[in-house]
């Protein structure tokens, strides 16, 4: 029987390496497949959470970081209007905007998920050492264009219930001609449309920096696990 300091040497190693395989050092140490399984689940995680606490009745509305305000050239004109008695259709507008991006924000869920589908494993590995907000701007990559597609009807059903939304349009149609208006504010429903997506992607990073700060408190193993590297 090997002396007591010695069995103790060899429990001793056997720990460290017991304890190597279960907590990785690195992302180095960090599988292609663990690295892509715990990303996936982190952008399920984040990007759900995101359009959750949005997609509620006044998740825009009463967010002070994402909340619509008024298109640049209504807020210029805006003491004007109110001294023509116009407040309140005003405050309607900032309600309808609002309301609209809560109504079109579920829909960016499914091809959400579908981007994270698409993610190849160096993706993976390109995202968990890119930055803070390295999965915002995937996904903004990969989901911009066809949000504003989905977003642009449901956002215009919506706005359009307000009379302002349609005397905004109609005089923004007369002065865009001279080149002076921003593409995304000739309209009411182009100028929410945008917001509503500028609104998902800061949630997302916000969400995604809550989990590359705790990881562990996601309660996902995996998550833990690929983000505790990176701490």
């Amino acid at each position: 029987m090997p002396p007591f300091s010695t069995s103790r040497s060899i429990l001793f190693a056997m720990l460290v390496a017991s304890s190597s395989t279960l907590f990785a050092q690195s992302l180095k140490d960090i599988s292609s497949q663990d690295a892509n399984a715990g990303l996936k689940a982190a952008l399920e995680k984040g990007s759900g959470a995101a359009v959750t606490k949005l997609a509620i009745e006044n998740g825009f509305l009463n967010n002070e970081k994402v909340k619509i305000q008024l298109p640049g050239v209504l807020q210029q004109a805006q003491p004007l209007l109110k001294m023509t008695g116009q407040s309140q259709q005003l405050d309607d507008l900032v309600l309808s905007m609002n309301r609209a991006a809560e109504s079109a924000v579920p829909l960016a869920k499914p091809l959400l998920i579908n981007a994270i589908k698409s993610m190849s494993i160096t993706d993976a590995k390109n995202i968990l050492s890119g930055g803070d907000t390295s999965v915002t701007n995937f996904f903004k990559e990969k989901t911009a264009e066809s949000l504003s597609i989905k977003f642009l009807p449901v956002v215009k059903k919506v706005t359009d219930r307000t009379r302002v939304s349609s005397q905004y349009n109609s005089a923004m149609e007369h002065v865009s001609k001279f080149g002076v208006v921003p593409e995304k504010e000739a309209t009411v429903e182009a100028y929410v449309t945008q917001r509503t997506l500028d609104g998902l992607y800061f949630m997302i990073a916000e969400e995604e920096k809550a989990i590359r700060q705790d990881p562990l408190a996601t309660g996902s193993a995996i998550i833990g696990k690929v983000f505790g590297v990176l701490k």
